[in-house]
């Protein structure tokens, strides 16, 4: 199966077959999981997937490579999608009472959206795993206080216990991409473990804090929090953002929310 790589799917196919049994033992599918792959590509993930399954579901926008991938899976049990994984209604294939687990060698230029759409159905999620730019897995998984930790980490982090599994070169993909890749697994947290009152919120405050790195919570919250607000909650205003863990985070949108509903008016009867 070959197939001409798509720029504007920001296509690169996985083709090394010692990185591909290293993926399937990593996720390491079961017979009756709800597998399901974003972006299936040529295949290559979806042959060891089915060996161990049976049966599962994939997700793939180009319909070129969805006629290919009918042919050679149709009759071993692969249940093709032709849709944008950005706009699937994921829960809609949870067939199973132990939730659906999501892998993919996600196109870099959708990853961050494609991640944020499956966390507003983690109800029906149980793991995930996925193939990305090396930059962003870091990113994803950094602790406060490091270079790399900024929004995206304080993002995920809240709502995903994020583990890096291993990195992968360029010369494991066709085309080979510039940047080094990375697999890495996400499980959705439930319960959290700190609660978010209002996630539109939280999403704001990250917004406001780490859009300017270099000012401290002070000045970057001055439009939602005042001074003796960070004071009130036991965060020093003279922090900056990479200082903060999820938990300071997350206890700080939540007061930025009941302040917000405290300043609207109340409904005439």
């Amino acid at each position: 199966m070959s197939h001409v790589p798509r720029k504007r799917f920001g296509q690169n196919f996985l083709h090394d077959p010692g990185v591909v049994n290293r993926i399937v033992a990593a996720i390491d599918p079961q017979p009756g999981e709800g597998i399901v792959e974003i972006g299936p590509g040529e295949g290559a993930i979806t042959a060891g997937l089915l060996a161990r399954t049976g049966g599962m579901d994939a997700i793939e926008i180009d319909r070129d490579l969805f006629a290919a991938l009918e042919k050679r899976f149709g009759d071993r049990g692969l249940r093709l999608h032709s849709a944008d994984a950005l706009r699937f209604d994921f829960c809609s294939l949870a067939r199973f009472d132990n939730g659906l687990r999501v892998v993919g060698n996600l196109p870099y230029n959708i990853s961050t959206p494609l991640m944020f759409h499956l966390l507003g159905q983690a109800t029906c999620i149980l793991d995930m795993h996925f193939m990305l730019q090396k930059e962003v897995v870091d990113r994803m998984a950094a602790k406060p206080g490091s270079r790399t930790y900024g929004r995206l980490s304080v993002a995920l982090q809240a709502r995903c216990r994020v583990t890096p599994l291993f990195d992968i070169g360029p010369g494991a993909f066709r085309p080979a991409p510039r940047v080094e890749s990375a697999f890495v697994r996400l499980v959705p947290l439930d319960p959290l473990p700190h609660a978010i009152d209002d996630t539109a919120m939280f999403d704001r405050v990250l917004i406001q804090a780490f859009s300017q790195r270099r000012k401290t919570l002070r000045n970057a919250l001055k439009p939602l929090l005042a001074a003796t607000d960070l004071e009130q909650t036991g965060t020093d205003p003279g922090l900056r953002p990479e200082q903060v863990d999820v938990a300071g985070f997350v206890t700080l949108a939540n007061l930025a929310a009941a302040r917000q509903a405290a300043c609207k008016p109340a409904r005439e009867p």
